[in-house]
């Protein structure tokens, strides 16, 4: 790419549009000021109080659920995925519909990722997921899943990959995703980067790194290029996305980095450890702009909720509690399990006593493993609603508690009772 003057630091007159406010701030017992804070994300389409978990809906919808019973779950916002979008049905489509919002019947705040995960992760073999289970780096840097060809090729400019659905190849670079995501029209979208696992080397991590970081700034260029070019529509915030995986000095480097460029928010992501989560995000939120929200890609599980937010995360999204849910799995209060086991064949009771969804109001285990049993389509639905409500509640549920001065109180009862280890205490015996 061509050397240019224009300079990423400097802010865009229509970023007045996108605003965070923050508000209750973390406090350990004796007083001390933590990362973890309440907040107010205000976008063209609405507010997002966070923290909060935003709901994945990949292909322009939330598998199962309509965008009403969404809403009524309790979801403030939903995150789609522009890989997926840009091969099927083509973000042109999309912008002809008035964006994604429109496209797919939601009202609220939407999110757009940049597609970089899935085109390195399916590129690779890996399909949905890239092993972040250990630092083994005694591979090739361009590993690929056994069995499989490599699908994705990295260089300067961008990403040559094959499409998953036909084998076609196609080219993302950081304009390109620009472009994509303007015409896909999501509140809120991520900049191009460059995903990396825990077994690339520390010297493929440091290149891709500033791989990265030049490629923010091509995206800061092109998204106000465009932003300019599409006038009239409502703005849409850019988040860089820091990388830098398990490495303390890369992480901060790259919050200094993109911290420093005109982005209105941050993406945590790429590869870390679970056991090191709370770390990287810590050391994130000691680094970035403490006026700007930070996004962290891919958790739900409750104890990495607790551990983000209370180290400075404000929103996070993950597939998880629709995919589990088209294999019976189920959320409690006393941990997860699957309605597929045949003690809840004559169980008359809710998923979870007292719980408000919809599917607890109305229905019983007993008829939901039916379902799941005759391969009926509902119970994909039903426990998809029960599972995203559990989620989106529990994470409100730890925004009231801040704002009381309750957070650890309430994070040590609800982690003493689902990570106990114990068979499901409800309904029919075992």
């Amino acid at each position: 790419m061509p050397e240019t003057t224009f300079d990423p630091a400097a802010a865009h007159p229509q970023q007045a549009e996108f605003s965070f406010q923050v508000g209750t701030r973390l406090t350990d017992g004796e007083g001390n000021t933590l990362p973890g804070r309440t907040g107010t994300i205000t976008t063209p389409h609405g507010q997002i109080k966070t923290p909060a978990f935003i709901a994945v809906g990949t292909k322009a919808t939330v598998k199962a659920l309509t965008p009403v019973q969404v809403q009524e779950l309790g979801a403030q916002a939903v995150l789609a995925n522009a890989y997926h979008l840009y091969l099927q049905p083509g973000a042109d489509i999309l912008d002809a519909a008035g964006g994604l919002g429109s496209f797919m019947g939601w009202q609220g705040p939407t999110f757009t990722d940049s597609g970089g995960f899935q085109v390195m992760s399916l590129g690779s073999g890996f399909k949905k997921v890239i092993d972040m289970k250990s630092v083994d780096q005694s591979g090739p840097d361009d590993a690929v899943a056994p069995g499989k060809e490599r699908m994705a090729n990295v260089d300067e400019d961008g990403v040559w990959f094959k499409s998953h659905l036909d084998g076609t190849m196609h080219r993302f670079s950081p304009e390109i995703s620009m472009g994509v995501q303007h015409q896909i029209g999501a509140d809120i979208m991520f900049a191009f980067d460059e995903l990396t696992t825990l077994q690339n080397s520390r010297g493929y991590q440091v290149e891709s790194l500033e791989r990265t970081r030049r490629w923010a700034e091509r995206c800061i260029a092109e998204h106000f290029r465009l932003t300019d070019e599409r006038s009239t529509k409502p703005y849409q915030a850019l988040f860089g996305v820091i990388q830098g995986a398990q490495y303390e000095d890369l992480r901060r480097k790259a919050c200094r980095d993109l911290g420093a460029m005109a982005f209105d928010g941050f993406g945590i992501g790429g590869a870390l450890e679970k056991e090191n989560l709370g770390t990287i995000v810590g050391w994130c939120a000691q680094e970035l702009p403490e006026d700007k929200p930070r996004h962290l890609l891919g958790i739900s599980e409750p104890d990495d909720i607790f551990t983000a937010i209370e180290n400075g995360a404000d929103t996070f999204d993950c597939v998880s509690p629709t995919r589990v849910a088209r294999n019976s799995a189920f959320y409690t209060p006393h941990g997860r399990f699957n309605l597929s086991g045949a003690r809840y064949k004559r169980d008359f009771t809710p998923l979870v006593d007292g719980c408000t969804c919809y599917a607890c109001q109305h229905f019983t285990r007993a008829y939901i493993h039916h379902l799941y049993k005759a391969k009926e389509l509902l119970s994909h639905t039903l426990i998809s609603i029960h599972n995203e409500h559990f989620t989106v509640n529990l994470v409100e549920s730890a925004r009231q508690a801040i704002e009381q001065g309750t957070f650890f109180e309430f994070k040590d009862e609800v982690m003493a009772k689902y990570y106990a280890g114990k068979p499901d205490p409800q309904g029919q015996p075992a």
